[in-house]
C-alpha cells in the first residue's frame, strides 16, 4: 500500500505529463513557501521563497508573522509574478506538484493571476 507522500508523487508525474508550456511549480512545508519558473527545457528562469531576506522583511510591513501561512503564499505569489514578467514570461501552465488546490496553494496561484500572470 503507498503512503501519502508516494500517492503526491504519483499525482505530480501525472500532473507534469499534460504541462506543454512554462511552469509555475509549488514546494510548500509547514514553515515556508517556495515556487520557482521551470522553462520548457528545464531551466529555472526564477524563483521566490519565504526563505528570502526581502521577501520576510516584506510579509512583516504586511504583519504576516508566520511564513508558513496563507498571507505569506499570496507574498510570493505576487514576487513571482512581478519576476516572471520582467523575463517576459506572462503565459504559464500551475503545477501544483500533486499538492490539492486549497489553502496556501490556491492563495499562492490567486495572488499570482492578480499581479498579471495568466494560467
Amino acid at each position: 500500500m503507498r503512503n501519502k507522500f508516494q500517492k503526491r508523487e504519483k499525482r505530480a508525474v501525472r500532473g507534469r505529463s499534460k504541462i506543454n508550456r512554462s511552469r509555475i511549480c509549488v514546494d510548500r512545508s509547514i514553515k515556508h513557501m517556495s515556487v520557482q519558473l521551470i522553462g520548457l527545457d528545464g531551466t529555472v528562469i526564477c524563483s521566490a521563497s519565504t526563505r528570502e531576506s526581502a521577501i520576510q522583511d516584506l510579509c512583516k510591513k504586511n504583519k504576516v508573522s508566520n511564513f508558513g501561512n496563507k498571507a505569506a503564499a499570496g507574498v510570493v505569489g505576487q514576487i513571482i509574478a512581478e519576476r516572471a514578467l520582467e523575463k517576459g514570461v506572462k503565459q504559464v501552465a500551475f503545477d501544483r506538484a500533486g499538492y490539492k488546490y486549497h489553502g496556501r496553494v490556491q492563495a499562492l496561484a490567486d495572488a499570482a493571476r492578480e499581479a498579471g500572470l495568466e494560467f
